[in-house]
């Protein structure tokens, strides 16, 4: 394992089985409570760009561990890539178990953002001795939910890869793009040169090849026992707000937050309130009118 430190973010790159390995990115004491914060799927995302504000927010809290999914920014990327999401899934979600091993971490609890909320949800199933409280954001995972027009943007991306698409993209991803001012366009550069190494093209063009998704049944979610909040943007235009009322419908310990003026970005629109929402939840402060 390689690591070094900036900002008081601690990056690694942990080996793990068949030659796989995954980039992490750290803040908080090991030993405190384990915080697996996973990312979503959008082209040239990784776990500092996605987590970078909550995952330093939290480091007086918590041992946060950001990764780059296998697939995703510096991590491994196979070759050949699994085709379709589901084929996607059942790889880097038992990877994510290898890498809660590799750190020495016997429980976590899950932050999931779209993707990451059904990686969540997945690892749930295969570990859920392995977790204590799940966080889903803006997560997919209903059965039969159609794409939106701002999310068939993101899985064609590669269609027209070009830094005018990316920050288009990025403005579908907030409600008040205005308060973002010159952001967008420096967050879509940075990004668009991650996306254009060929072997993130590669990993993003199978995970949304054509194939069976991963989704979750009612039986399914009410078999989940683990304290859930289901948090959403009411104005996200990625995945509609009748995903996070069905998750929170059938997992029976589910809480729903949904932030008003707030789009799919919700841990950057809203950065402050999600963070101290997200961590009063996982310290089991939130709504007993203490404050950790």
């Amino acid at each position: 394992m390689t690591a070094t430190s900036t900002d008081a973010v601690r990056t690694s790159d942990v080996p793990l089985k068949d030659a796989f390995s995954t980039r992490v990115y750290e803040t908080g004491e090991p030993g405190r409570p384990a915080v697996l914060l996973l990312h979503g799927s959008g082209p040239g995302v990784s776990g500092l760009s996605n987590w970078r504000e909550v995952i330093t927010t939290l480091a007086d809290r918590f041992h946060c561990v950001a990764p780059d999914i296998i697939g995703f920014g510096d991590s491994t990327h196979p070759d050949p890539a699994p085709q379709g999401f589901l084929a996607n899934a059942e790889l880097r979600v038992p990877k994510l178990i290898e890498l809660l091993d590799a750190l020495g971490i016997d429980k976590v609890s899950l932050v999931g953002n779209s993707m990451g909320g059904m990686y969540s949800l997945r690892l749930v199933q295969l570990a859920p001795e392995r977790v204590d409280k799940v966080v889903l954001m803006g997560s997919g995972g209903m059965p039969g939910l159609k794409p939106t027009p701002d999310l068939v943007k993101l899985i064609t991306f590669y269609d027209d890869p070009t830094r005018e698409a990316m920050a288009d993209l990025f403005r579908a991803f907030v409600h008040d793009v205005g308060s973002f001012g010159a952001d967008i366009d420096a967050i879509a550069e940075q990004r668009l040169t991650v996306a254009s190494r060929p072997e993130v093209r590669r990993s993003h063009l199978g995970t949304f090849a054509p194939g069976p998704m991963l989704t979750f049944s009612p039986e399914e979610l009410a078999a989940i026992t683990h304290k859930t909040l289901v948090i959403q943007g009411r104005e996200d235009r990625i995945v509609p707000l009748e995903a996070s009322h069905y998750l929170a419908r059938h997992i029976p310990a589910a809480d729903l937050y949904v932030m008003a003026k707030c789009g799919h970005w919700s841990q950057f629109e809203q950065a402050a309130l999600f963070s101290k929402v997200i961590g009063d939840f996982l310290s089991g402060s939130l709504g007993d009118g203490t404050t950790p």
